[in-house]
């Protein structure tokens, strides 16, 4: 048993609970969690959640939203094409930059990634904007055809992004679906989870195995909790609205951002 297995369990229940209501993978909370509170390397801590994230462990969050009507599978088959080629280049990329290079991209990225979900601009418009909110409209769950070519683009882009930094690739992938391809927000998260239910990292874990850099025995445990916390993250996020815990969640990878830029 490894050395703080609760808190590995605890770890993947977090994980999987953002997972499950951002459709994000899970693995953005798992590296700095590793690195910043269990000391992990930072390359094996990328391998480690990478190995997590290869299991189905989001099964029964997709299928939750599966029967709410909120994925579509063909977008999600060929985004996850793309994510097993993106993966091998992401995670060669990353082995071969020093590690303190490694760690201040990754710091950026966690920037990106905050203010990606604080949305500040929106809740500046919010906050002023007056009178009644408008009705929504029931045909945005309804996404647009999309060329098969652009669904792989997302999938290749998200898989670099996802062998780099050891995440799901669901940062790239809901982002792209809703701005660039115009799928309702639930919608977006339920397609990303089913892209990301087959082991299409492989080939990235493979490249982290090779090079020892990564704790099998830390991924079990990291992975039971996910499974039952993106679950319990896929109830949340269809029955209530979630952008509180959003803006919150950008909040904290911007705090964490700075550790790893800053870090001597």
């Amino acid at each position: 048993m490894p050395e703080h297995a609760w808190a590995l369990v605890i770890l993947g229940l977090l994980a999987g609970m953002l997972s499950g209501m951002f459709g994000i993978g899970g693995g953005v909370i798992i590296v700095p969690a590793l690195t910043v509170l269990l000391g992990f390397e930072l390359q094996v801590a990328i391998g480690t959640s990478l190995a997590v994230l290869i299991w189905p462990v989001s099964f029964f969050a997709v299928l939750a939203y599966y029967r709410a009507r909120l994925l579509n599978v063909a977008p999600a088959a060929l985004i996850a094409i793309g994510l097993v080629g993106g993966g091998v280049v992401g995670a060669q990329i990353a082995l071969n930059l020093p590690g303190a290079t490694l760690q201040r991209v990754y710091g950026i990225f966690l920037i990106y990634t905050g203010w990606r979900f604080i949305e500040p601009r929106k809740l500046w418009a919010a906050r002023r904007a007056s009178g009644p909110r408008p009705a929504p409209n029931p045909n945005t769950g309804a996404p647009p055809e999309v060329p098969w070519y652009v669904l792989l683009g997302v999938g290749l882009g998200a898989g670099v992004a996802s062998g780099l930094f050891g995440i799901g690739g669901g940062l790239v992938i809901v982002p792209a679906l809703i701005a660039l391809l115009r799928f309702d927000q639930k919608r977006a998260v339920g397609t990303s989870l089913g892209a990301l239910l087959p082991p299409v990292g492989i080939g990235a874990v493979l490249s982290y195995y090779e090079a020892d850099e990564i704790d099998l025995a830390a991924s079990v445990f990291v992975a039971l909790g996910l499974i039952f916390g993106a679950f319990l993250g896929a109830r949340i996020a269809l029955g209530l609205p979630s952008a509180t815990v959003k803006r919150l969640y950008g909040a904290f990878l911007i705090a964490v951002s700075l550790r790893f830029i800053f870090q001597v």
